[in-house]
């Protein structure tokens, strides 16, 4: 390599970036979502191909990979956000608490209550905070407390920032702060899990910063699977780490430093340091 090749190495690319080990030791060994053999097409657009998948419950699970290679389409199957997707077929087994979230019997609405999911960009609804963080207490029939909605307030970071104004929009926070009102909004319901599509793909960094910190805190009672393009940020945060390249293929799985500092496949070596993707 010349003096002049700025090629990340494995190493290079996420140094001091690998999450602490203590928090994964303390962790649950349990797999709490589990596919099997899982295949997914858009119409005649395979977007998921053949995909075993076991994720621990109350760790931090990333899911990596170039565009297109079927990450949230993984994360979509896993709380049934694809059944909204006309064209959208799937095959295999998708289990949750070991119960196949594609059987007959399996209420897709009940499924979403244990199953939270916050987005790419911040979608606050255009009402108060306060009524916000309520609105999916109320649309559990569930009772609304000034206590519960402060407590998912600093759960997410968010109750120091907010307190004093929670009759004001939504739409006024900042986009950081509204991203972290989504994520109150979601666990105000206690679900067990939190699927996160790319959340701080549009917030500035310190904002990013602010949502990576509150990861690694919300990882000690749900479970986190998060979609991100920013490998330095799956490597940050993350206990184990799922690489989906072309064609919808889970090419590799396995603990976050072993995916970044030893991978066994030359293609996920490749898409790590920046020679495609």
């Amino acid at each position: 390599m010349s003096d002049t090749d700025t090629t990340p190495t494995i190493s290079t690319a996420v140094e001091g970036s690998i999450s602490d080990t203590d928090r994964a030791a303390s962790a649950s060994d349990r797999d709490v979502i589990e596919s099997r053999g899982l295949d997914v097409h858009y119409g005649d657009v395979q977007a998921l191909q053949d995909v075993d998948l076991a994720i621990p419950e109350r760790r931090v699970t990333a899911i990596i990979g170039p565009s297109g290679c079927g990450k949230s389409t993984y994360l979509r199957c896993i709380n049934r956000m694809n059944d909204l997707v006309e064209a959208a077929t799937i095959e295999g087994e998708l289990l949750f608490d070991g119960t196949d979230v594609y059987g007959e019997d399996v209420d897709p609405v009940a499924l979403r209550r244990r199953i939270g999911m916050v987005f790419q960009h911040p979608n606050p609804f255009p009402k108060s905070i306060y009524d916000n963080v309520a609105y999916g207490l109320r649309v559990q029939n569930r009772k609304v407390t000034d206590e519960r909605v402060r407590t998912a307030l600093e759960r997410a970071a968010l109750w120091e920032e907010v307190n004093d104004q929670l009759e004001t929009s939504a739409l006024d926070l900042s986009g950081g702060q509204q991203q972290r009102l989504c994520i109150a909004r979601a666990i105000a319901v206690d679900p067990d899990v939190l699927l996160m599509d790319e959340p701080a793909s549009a917030l500035d960094p310190i904002a990013t910063s602010k949502i990576e910190d509150l990861i690694e805190e919300l990882a000690e009672d749900y479970t986190v699977v998060i979609v991100t393009h920013n490998m330095q940020q799956a490597a940050r945060i993350s206990d184990r780490t799922a690489v989906f390249l072309t064609g919808g293929e889970l090419v590799e799985y396995d603990d976050t430093q072993t995916i970044f500092e030893n991978p066994a496949h030359d293609r996920v070596e490749d898409y790590i340091t920046g020679k495609f993707g």
